[in-house]
């Protein structure tokens, strides 16, 4: 038996990651501010608050079409780079999840992977230039490391989100080459990169959901074929 994510226990994980990411504002708001404008966090305000209301409202059962609503939630309330990224990073995901019922370790792996593909084809980073892929890129090979070894869904989740953390310190040590952070240069060295930091936020929420999910005895199992 293996574990598996199915629609209602996708809802109450993008609920989690949509409330995290509204209580995290401030946070955002002011790492954005230290290397950038400092509209960081008030834009994922906005988007997550818009996805959290097509969360609610969604009564469907196709666990693509509820990421793709997602998405296309958060690019039609936020602006600036950061709206088209952070929708893509749902949208991608949906389109791996095509007519799957339940989600399970190898097509999380493969929903994130193409997050990550289609993220730095639209925005045009690469890992080491202090953005969200510095973050993204390591947990997406944990991801494919725990999948390769058949490790439990949670464990795999877990080892992601300390990646993505540990990806996150990392960009304390780098330079900016994106964004309007890179006009600053050798300055923007020791701060931590603020959509770095979403997406561990983003990851550690969806994992804290998912165990409490198995605590409450809650998701589904998959049976090997």
């Amino acid at each position: 038996m293996e574990e598996a994510i199915k629609i209602e226990q996708m809802r109450t994980i993008l609920l989690s990651v949509s409330e995290t990411m509204i209580q995290e504002k401030t946070q955002l708001t002011k790492l954005d501010a230290e290397c950038g404008d400092g509209d960081f966090g008030i834009g994922m305000f906005i988007g997550f608050s818009k996805a959290k209301k097509t969360i609610d409202d969604f009564e469907g059962e196709q666990i693509d079409l509820l990421l793709k609503k997602v998405g296309f939630s958060i690019l039609s309330s936020v602006g600036g780079a950061s709206g088209p990224l952070f929708s893509t990073f749902f949208i991608a995901m949906a389109e791996k999840a095509k007519e799957k019922k339940m989600i399970d370790l190898e097509s999380l792996t493969e929903m994130l992977e193409n997050s990550l593909n289609k993220i730095c084809l639209r925005g045009g980073a690469k890992v080491g230039e202090k953005t969200l892929v510095d973050a993204l890129e390591p947990a997406v090979r944990a991801l494919k490391e725990a999948s390769r070894e058949k490790v439990t869904l949670k464990e795999a989740l877990e080892r992601a989100t300390q990646a993505a953390k540990e990806g996150v310190e990392h960009t304390k040590t780098l330079i900016a080459k994106q964004g309007k952070a890179r006009y600053l240069g050798d300055k923007t060295i020791g701060h931590r990169d603020a959509g770095a930091v979403a997406i561990y936020l983003m990851l550690k929420s969806f994992f804290d959901s998912y165990s409490q999910l198995l605590k409450e005895n809650i998701p589904n199992k998959l049976e090997n074929s």
